[in-house]
């Protein structure tokens, strides 16, 4: 017997464990990703949504419970509503963490939950009854009986902003996610008819994982310029700053160079500071950084999975204002080193683009000598005509 847990059902130490053991178990996927996701609620609309089964034993009597699969992902929020409406999606990031022996019929029961839990977002972890900003102010406001006229006019002007803020935080809610996509990081080859069969069409991506047990097998894959700058840089001695070295302060300012990458060179949407201010506070993984007569001049974000992954989520570096210290390329370095130094398996790069379409990015992650894998994503769309609308107009971003 199968069934399907929303986030309070699912206890969290067999979440815990069923993510640190899975081969697909990622960061994205552990409790502690779900609640990185659910404390900004202005960017983030997350679900966690898991399936126990209760098989027989050969005896046929009926054995507890097993969590088999876990799906965190979110879906994106806008304050504008009609950027909302355009823009929605549910993203899976690293691909739902699946037992190693989950059944066919297992997975498609939490594919299946994901997508009717999406569908109507007021079901995911709590219900929300707000439906328009009248109704939030009507069921905010009561009026007491012996305030003056004034005092009820302040009463009510503040009860008002109260409701309609935390209406507005939720306007997401209105909307059904244009398409769901996961975007995995591990093997779901053996699933990938099942995902097929549940509506999720698989798209080939690549990805680069960089193993990073032994340090001289792990430097000896680097090309030969990479080693070369590297060593330059090394000698030079720009600073370079642990996650207990940096600052708030550090932290925007490398944003700011992350903020102007995008805007010139990757053009797609970026998260606003406090994404990454919170990510700093709430010690969800490091931030490497370089510094440059005590300038931020690059670095990279990544979250930790144990001894299994250190993820770059977001990089950049300031590669065209100071070429010799070849900022990118060292903090692409720090994040394989600081996983070597800890006893941390394997870099994960999170994407080298598409396979047969040229992409700068690849070629310089190529270089760090990393297993080039495919992966891929599955994509399930919900409303066609936005989705191609959608595609086109990232395209039409990107030049």
């Amino acid at each position: 017997m199968i069934r399907v847990l929303t986030y309070k059902e699912i206890d969290r130490g067999e979440w815990s464990r069923l993510v640190q053991t899975s081969a697909t178990g990622t960061w994205f996927q552990t409790p502690e990703a779900f609640e990185f996701f659910e404390s900004m609620p202005e960017l983030f609309a997350p679900y966690a949504i898991g399936v126990v089964s209760k098989p027989k034993s050969d005896l046929g009597l009926n054995n507890e419970e097993t969590l088999r699969g876990v799906c965190v992902g979110y879906v994106t929020v806008e304050r504008n509503p009609i950027k909302q409406y355009f823009t929605r999606r549910a993203i899976v990031i690293g691909g739902p963490a699946l037992a190693d022996d989950a059944t066919d019929e297992e997975v498609t029961a939490l594919l299946e939950a994901v997508k009717t839990k999406t569908r109507h977002l007021q079901s995911l972890n709590s219900a929300l009854h707000e439906t328009t900003h009248q109704s939030a102010c009507m069921q905010a406001f009561k009026q007491p009986e012996d305030l003056s006229p004034i005092a009820v006019e302040q009463q009510y002007a503040s009860q008002k902003h109260a409701a309609l803020t935390k209406n507005t935080k939720n306007i997401f809610y209105c909307y059904e996610p244009i398409y769901i996509e996961t975007r995995n990081f591990n093997d779901y080859s053996r699933w990938k008819g099942t995902f097929e069969k549940a509506g999720f069409e698989y798209k080939r991506h690549l990805n680069f994982h960089v193993d990073c047990t032994d340090k001289e097998k792990m430097w000896e894959r680097l090309s030969e310029t990479r080693r070369r700058q590297i060593r330059k840089v090394t000698n030079e001695g720009v600073s370079e700053l642990r996650n207990e070295g940096v600052s708030e302060q550090d932290v925007r300012e490398w944003y700011e160079i992350l903020s102007e990458l995008y805007r010139t060179k990757v053009k797609t949407p970026l998260w606003p500071v406090e994404f990454f201010l919170e990510f700093y506070r709430q010690k969800r993984g490091v931030y490497l950084l370089q510094k440059h007569n005590g300038k931020v001049i690059g670095g990279i974000m990544c979250p930790i999975f144990e001894n299994r992954c250190i993820y770059e989520w977001y990089i950049c570096g300031m590669d065209a204002e100071y070429k010799e210290s070849h900022p990118s390329v060292m903090a692409t370095w720090a994040a394989m080193e600081y996983a070597n130094t800890h006893g941390i398996a394997r870099f994960d790069v999170m994407g080298a683009g598409e396979p047969d379409v040229p992409y700068g990015v690849r070629d310089f992650k190529a270089e760090f000598g990393g297993q080039l894998v495919e992966h891929g994503r599955f994509v399930c769309v919900r409303k066609p005509i936005l989705y191609k609308i959608g595609t086109l107009a990232v395209k039409m971003m990107k030049g």
